[in-house]
């Protein structure tokens, strides 16, 4: 039943994203062509390895026939996206990092199919009001698959793609798996990217070894890196550290007596 709903889902969501992403023209194509795309791609996942290859050279102006490949065969998508090199398995992140990060990114991130409904509602509210995208309401599922294909183009069809994908990411993966590329993926600032090269370049250990104090930390990072990196202004790292860690709280993961002593912690960083 859960795997109907998804697939319905998803079929609503594909002829969204196709319209709004130039779908319409697609119409004109070649059958031939589109048959022999797919054929080409389906030999390329078959004789793909497993392990996460670089692709460093993602091109943001794809066509359309492009997108519907890449939904089809997301998983080789994925592969061909991700850093192996640098990748580290769930198993091997602290569970505090984790923690703090759906709580302070996305504190419903078990209960949705990649995409919340209330704070989509919310924010489209304001969109409609204002007649453009003004605040978004993005799950950490619709965060990797905007860091893995998309640019960051404010408009209703990359949104629609956004979604899409988020979807298909759902169906495919486990959400421990979705949590654990989103943490090889995302900016922590400084220019450290994935959590293995956050972890070493701020406290020089590996992602399973962070405390409470570390984790809450890097958790902070991803909303603005650029301006929340402790390299960069340590006093507002530690109040973005000190809102994880509220935020935490309120999701039940620590108690708040931890959470004060939390934020006295000594942080001692690389540089």
């Amino acid at each position: 039943m859960r795997t109907s709903r998804f697939l319905l889902l998803s079929i609503v969501l594909f002829f969204i994203c196709f319209w709004f992403s130039g779908g319409s023209n697609i119409i004109s194509q070649d059958t031939k062509a589109l048959s022999t795309k797919l054929q080409d791609q389906m030999h390329t996942a078959t004789n793909n390895s497993s392990v996460p290859t670089t692709n460093t050279n993602r091109s943001q102006n794809i066509s359309t026939l492009d997108r519907v490949s890449r939904i089809v065969f997301l998983r080789d998508a994925v592969a061909k996206t991700v850093n192996g090199k640098k990748y580290v398995t769930i198993d091997k992140i602290s569970v505090p990092l984790q923690q703090a990060i759906i709580a302070v990114e996305d504190n419903r991130f078990y209960s949705h199919w990649g995409f919340d409904i209330e704070s989509i509602l919310r924010a489209s509210l304001v969109n409609l009001q204002y007649g453009k995208i003004e605040e978004g309401a993005s799950t950490i599922t619709q965060q990797l698959v905007k860091n893995l294909f998309l640019s960051h183009e404010q408009s209703f069809g990359r949104k629609a793609e956004e979604l899409i994908l988020a979807v298909d990411m759902e169906n495919r993966y486990s959400k421990e798996k979705i949590l654990e590329l989103y943490l090889n993926t995302i900016y922590f600032g400084s220019n450290f990217y994935g959590i293995q090269e956050a972890s070493q370049g701020y406290f020089g250990k590996d992602p399973e070894d962070l405390t409470l104090a570390e984790a809450s930390m890097l958790a902070g990072l991803p909303n603005a890196p650029s301006l929340y990196s402790p390299y960069v202004d340590f006093p507002m790292a530690k109040k973005r550290q000190s809102i994880v860690l509220d935020t935490m709280v309120r999701a039940g993961f620590v108690a708040p007596a931890i959470a004060e002593k939390t934020k006295q912690t000594p942080l001692y960083f690389i540089k």
